[in-house]
């Protein structure tokens, strides 16, 4: 029985991976660590395997004393609120972007926020010690914890991501959702809806296997394609638990998180609401955004890769506004954590109030040729130490002098490494890939793999 989180909790194969006993397990150890006099709010998003673990997680929790509130199939921003409006732990059983085989838990800290890193290893390290040693017997009779549903937490989010616009509405804008056949299949239409705009909606029609396939934020084509077909003057995309989005402009061009985040930084910045006039981004945004940002005297901030690092930042430097690439953007005006539904609805909001077309907005940033590229390794680790390796990354970095620049990680979330190149020189760019990907492989082979 073994557990690492990575990025966005953990994940794996549901039933092989990520079993019943594990997750199980995961609910002794996380009561174990945030204590049982608490509630504790768990969600899920629309995989077959969903109810299954929620069954399992709720069994740890309650077998270990802890209550548990159920919210059903509701987006990771719709969970968060409810643990921040009970100042209640919660866990929410997704893998994200992830096909439907797979799934997760992601856990939240009392008040709705991502669980920190030391949070995290205490949980690992009480799970090790379950799977060590026969587990002591839980609380009995009334020391027994208690699941009850909630029954309001699809209204209370649909309104709050309503009453985020404070009684403005989107009145005659025309919008595609592509819901994922994720957990957005409800909220999203809802709250646009309520929001008086049109909304043509794909992709709505979960059955427990078709969450993220060919559709959502990682297939943005469909959308793209009716957009452009019904004259519709945007588009938006989720992931499998709608905690980010991606966009497509009424040209049926894709708008990403570094786009969106430059038009929500630009915007608050000239209605005097961007706190510290700065905004938080991490190593794999465009360096396109530092240079739209720079006219405004909009300082950019990078973290490591992970929302919960975007989050550490803002709150650190008591800032409103980060995000990813990805389209998982973060803010504080509003939420704890990014919501892909929330983000849509404020950039909807900027379009409406300054009379501009998303393209025209997003013709503020100009991103520079990037290229990526994921690379299979069954033990990334193995990088981690070799400094021949490393010493190689940096002679293809310099290579593309000061106008471009390289980025090598390991995936928090997959057996994977992660390879990023940017240049003005597409091919420059396309070349130093391959050679930086040829030298994994290379130590992949070694290794093993």
């Amino acid at each position: 029985m073994t557990l690492r989180f990575g990025t966005d909790g953990v994940r794996g194969v549901a039933n092989s991976e990520l079993t019943v006993e594990l997750v199980t397990a995961l609910g002794r150890a996380v009561v174990r660590v945030l204590g049982a006099d608490q509630t504790f709010v768990v969600g899920r998003d629309t995989r077959r395997s969903g109810p299954m673990l929620e069954a399992a997680l709720v069994a740890g929790i309650c077998g270990e004393g802890g209550d548990v509130v159920l919210a059903g199939v509701l987006p990771t921003p719709g969970i968060a609120q409810i643990a921040r409006d009970r100042a209640a732990a919660a866990a929410v059983i997704s893998a994200s972007h992830n096909p439907y085989e797979d799934n997760g838990v992601k856990l939240f800290a009392p008040g709705g926020r991502k669980i920190p890193e030391p949070l995290e290893g205490q949980i690992e390290h009480e799970l090790a010690t379950l799977a060590e040693t026969m587990p002591a017997p839980g609380p009995s009779g009334v020391g027994v914890g208690v699941a009850s549903e909630h029954r309001g937490g699809f209204d209370d989010y649909v309104a709050h991501l309503v009453d985020s616009l404070d009684g403005r509405l989107l009145q005659g804008a025309r919008v595609v959702l592509d819901c994922g056949n994720g957990a957005a299949f409800r909220s999203a239409p809802a709250a646009l809806r309520g929001l008086m705009a049109d909304v043509h909606v794909l992709h709505a029609a979960p059955d427990g296997t078709n969450i993220n396939e060919k559709c959502g934020s990682t297939h943005p084509e469909q959308l793209a394609e009716v957009v452009v077909a019904t004259n519709a003057q945007i588009g938006l995309a989720f992931d499998g638990d709608a905690d980010r989005v991606i966009a497509v402009d009424e040209r049926g061009q894709v708008v990403d998180g570094d786009q969106m985040l430059a038009i929500g930084a630009i915007d608050l910045h000239d209605r005097g609401m961007l706190r510290g006039n700065a905004v938080v981004a991490t190593v794999m945004s465009n360096v396109g955004l530092d240079v739209a940002l720079h006219p405004y005297g909009i300082e950019l901030l990078r973290t490591p890769v992970g929302d919960r690092n975007v989050l550490d930042e803002l709150e650190r430097r008591d800032l409103v506004l980060g995000g990813e690439q990805s389209g998982h953007l973060i803010n504080m005006l509003h939420a704890t954590t990014g919501d892909g539904t929330l983000t849509g609805i404020l950039l909807l909001d900027v379009m409406v109030r300054r009379h501009r077309t998303l393209s025209e907005l997003a013709a503020v940033m100009s991103r520079v040729p990037q290229v990526l590229r994921n690379v299979p390794m069954y033990e990334p680790e193995a990088l981690n130490g070799d400094g021949a390796f490393w010493g190689r990354v940096a002679e293809i970095d310099a290579d593309l002098g000061d106008t471009g620049r390289v980025l090598v990680r390991l995936s928090g979330t997959e057996p994977l490494v992660r390879v990023m190149v940017e240049s003005p020189d597409p091919a420059a760019a396309s070349a130093a890939a391959d050679r930086l990907v040829a030298l994994i492989e290379h130590v992949a082979r070694r290794a093993g793999d």
